[in-house]
């Protein structure tokens, strides 16, 4: 983890979370699915005018009504206690009945008109032997509020089938204008301004368009009988206006990274003109060659802070204007310069930047490229950096003992000459190409090696778990968290993908690269097929060697 006197801005404890519960309630129509939403209160103390599913706190009774209540096998304690709440919310704000007659039948419309809506509903229910029906009630989602807002809550949002016969009527105290909508209309309203909805709401709306009926939706829940995604989404600044991410998006790890407490503070859009601070001794400034290939352009990362001078990681290409912005932002006390591999959009920018330093000139450090490497990339370091060897910078004033220290860790596969470095103090991974943020790397042969990349990964997923690497900071695109889940993940990714290659192999035996990529690579644009083989050819290179 980032040392607390690293982090750019101040710690603080966000709000403590209470729980609460929301159900959506689901119907078909010929259209597709359907789910009833209605307006919050504008003097509501939290999310005033938006649509919403019906849903409130939980509250002690809740959890003293289990005897009360129809329950699954699978139903923990826990989710038993939110389906009550959800079942009470549901007929306190809309008149809605999730419940069961002691003959077994649902309840209907009579019954709803038997119960007072602004009296206890739970005793009520009792008295006329009604069963509420939280077996009929499963778990779609786990949404904690954003660490930002000053309210926030801990809500599983749940999901039910409408039961028939039944017509919503809002309390209208808390919930007004009850409306079915489809998934797709609710969002289609809301980017037209005319139908407001929170940042869960909408993930949760764009999570039903994949569902063609009520059933599919209740028996993807009930397979696991647990959140079929939990979030604690973060928020940042683009083009000056709030954005929300949740932990899959790209943004979600540089936002933990610079916020951890939900500062709603870090500006997310890609520019070249000036650094982007991180930490207090991290800044990324991003070379201006965006493409396809280098997706927001190269990230140059400085480390260091002016006590100490910088090391300057992956100067980029040999862009005199990005030079000088980066030669700037360390004030001109650059202490070594680290390319990660020899590749054009890396290295280039290394000689140039060492001549505009002062003397002592500060060492290119690396590895040389191989001869395997392409024309374009040839790289000669000053000094090679063997594996595990430091790069350390200490501070020069007394009594202040502040020291940053990069070491070096050989990782070929995207490149034979490539390297990862690991920021020790801080438990940050500088990955260069081998992870990136938003695409897989190519592993183009013969420089790049399938086998020596997958083991890569392997030392680097090492890393993460013996030393607490939280972090990585790619070559290209935001910084990552969770760093390994991300290393588990891209490589069971590539293992998949290998998977697929060589299904696609065996079905076509006397078939070409061409052949081949259009049943291995049917997921992806055909446009990026050119691309793929690259990588394909490792793949295919990897499983002849293995047979």
């Amino acid at each position: 983890m980032p040392r607390p006197s690293q982090l750019i801005h101040p710690q603080r404890e966000p709000a403590p979370v209470r729980p609460a519960a929301t159900v959506l309630l689901l119907r078909d129509s010929p259209q597709g699915v359907e789910v009833l939403m209605t307006r919050r209160s504008l003097t509501a103390s939290f999310a005033p005018g938006a649509y919403v599913f019906p849903g409130g706190g939980i509250d002690a009774a809740d959890a003293q009504a289990h005897g009360q209540a129809t329950r699954r096998p699978t139903q923990s304690d826990l989710h038993l206690t939110q389906a009550i709440a959800a079942i009470r919310e549901s007929f306190e704000e809309l008149g809605v009945l999730l419940a069961v007659r002691p003959d077994g039948a649902p309840a209907t419309a009579k019954d709803v008109a038997a119960l007072d809506r602004k009296a206890p509903f739970l005793p009520q229910a009792a008295a006329r032997g009604l069963w509420l029906a939280a077996a009929d009630v499963f778990v779609l989602a786990q949404w904690i509020t954003d660490r930002d807002l000053p309210r926030r809550f801990d809500v599983p949002f749940l999901v039910a089938r409408m039961p028939e016969g039944q017509t919503p009527v809002a309390d209208e105290a808390e919930q007004f204008e009850p409306v079915w909508v489809r998934p797709a209309d609710a969002l289609a309203r809301h980017k037209e301004g005319h139908f407001f909805i929170i940042f869960p709401t909408i993930r949760t709306l764009e999570r039903l368009l994949q569902y063609a009926n009520v059933e599919a939706v209740l028996a993807d829940c009930a397979r696991t009988d647990e959140p079929l995604w939990t979030s604690c989404p973060r928020a940042g600044l683009l083009a000056g206006h709030e954005a929300r991410y949740m932990e899959h998006e790209q943004p979600y790890g540089e936002l933990e990274l610079v916020c951890p407490d939900g500062q709603m503070l870090h500006a997310l859009d890609w520019q070249s003109e000036a650094p982007v601070a991180l930490l207090k001794n991290v800044q990324r400034l991003t070379a201006p060659n965006a493409g396809f290939m280098t997706g927001p352009g190269t990230n140059s990362y400085l480390v260091g802070d002016p006590d100490t001078g910088y090391v300057a990681i992956d100067p980029g290409p040999a862009d005199a204007e990005h030079l000088e912005r980066l030669w700037r932002a360390a004030g001109g006390q650059i202490k070594a310069i680290v390319c990660t591999h020899s590749h054009p959009d890396h290295s280039p920018g290394a000689k140039p930047l060492q001549a505009m330093c002062a003397d002592p000139k500060p060492p290119i450090l690396g590895l040389p490229s191989a001869p395997t490497a392409r024309a374009a990339s040839a790289f000669t370091p000053d000094l090679p950096l063997q594996n595990n060897e430091l790069v350390a910078l200490h501070s020069s004033r007394p009594g202040h003992e502040i020291t940053h220290t990069l070491r070096a860790v050989h990782t070929p596969g995207h490149a034979a000459n490539h390297l990862c470095l690991v920021l020790e103090e801080d438990g940050l991974l500088f990955s260069g190409d081998h992870i990136l943020n938003g695409s897989t790397t190519v592993v183009d042969p013969p420089d790049g090696d399938m086998t020596a990349y997958l083991d890569s990964l392997d030392r680097l997923a090492h890393l993460c778990a013996g030393e607490d690497l939280r972090f990585i900071l790619p070559a290209h695109g935001y910084v990552l968290g969770d760093a390994a889940g991300q290393i588990a993940r891209l490589k069971a990714h590539r293992l998949a993908r290998e998977a697929k290659i060589l299904a696609a192999m065996q079905a076509r035996p006397e078939g070409s690269m061409d052949d081949w990529v259009a049943l291995a690579y049917d997921d992806v644009p055909e446009r990026v097929w050119p691309l793929a083989k690259r990588s394909m050819l490792a793949h295919v290179e990897r499983l002849r060697a293995l047979q």
